[in-house]
């Protein structure tokens, strides 16, 4: 999964391609570097960023979900928000699947909305309100918080009909660091082994803080975890650097015999 962000306030790429010209040119990019699917963003998560209303995040979507579509009919087209309206708004352009941080948290409508349309939900793990999603929580055990948090949001997916679903341990929100290296290390026990996990540490601050480093320069230990979560089963990476991704992926498959 490539990351487009329509932000101007991204932490590592805001302002690149908020306009329709760069977008279109990021989002041929991240196919060539190998993408199956293109997470568009149009509202940045970042600690301390604007907060948008959903029509913000339409105005800034405009027209580009479906001329990704038209343009590269191969690609499947996952949608960043937490608005049911923008969920709306997203299916009629074209969405493949929808990528919520909240988990259905942020806005009442949501669960119902994404049983509406049908499609693939990512259901994330965050803390459950937006002023407070950043805020440090030290959990006695993160492991067990997680999928405590994903069996109460799974089962009221599925009450409303909803049985596509894709877990996403969140990390990078409202976490230690400390927690988030336990979650790296038991992968494999986060979710029940029913759905896929979406694993997105692409340039977190977990990583690069405690080396002294920048998001954009820690691309050789994203790497090595990306292939120890791959090598636990993760099933889906979200990312800003495609092409060396898939490189980590081609490795892990020949070292597993599955290409």
């Amino acid at each position: 999964m490539g990351i487009l962000n329509l932000t101007p306030d991204s932490f590592s790429d805001g302002g690149k391609f908020n306009e329709e010209k760069t977008a279109l040119q990021h989002a041929e990019k991240l196919l060539k570097e190998g993408a199956e699917i293109i997470d568009v963003g149009p509202q940045s998560t970042r600690p301390k960023a604007e907060f948008l209303s959903s029509g913000e995040e339409i105005r800034r979507i405009g027209n580009r979900i479906s001329r990704i579509k038209r343009e590269f009919p191969e690609a499947l087209i996952s949608l960043d928000t937490f608005y049911a309206e923008t969920v709306r708004f997203g299916f009629n352009e074209g969405i493949d699947m929808i990528n919520d941080i909240s988990g259905g948290q942020y806005d009442q409508e949501m669960f119902d909305t994404v049983a509406a349309t049908g499609l693939p939900y990512i259901l994330m793990h965050i803390n459950s309100s937006y002023e407070t999603m950043h805020d440090k929580i030290r959990f006695e055990d993160i492991t067990v918080e997680v999928n405590r948090y994903f069996s109460q949001k799974i089962s009221e997916l599925l009450q409303k009909g909803v049985k596509d679903i894709i877990l996403d341990p969140g990390f990078g929100f409202g976490k230690t660091v400390e927690d988030q290296m336990k979650m790296i290390d038991e992968i494999q026990y986060l979710g029940f082994e029913r759905f896929p996990l979406l694993i997105g540490i692409s340039r977190k601050s977990f990583i690069y803080k405690p080396l002294g480093k920048s998001p954009l320069d820690i691309n050789e230990e994203t790497q090595k975890l990306h292939l120890r979560v791959l090598e636990q089963g993760a099933k889906i990476l979200r990312v800003h650097d495609v092409a060396h991704t898939k490189e980590t992926l081609v490795q892990f498959l020949q070292k597993n015999k599955k290409c």
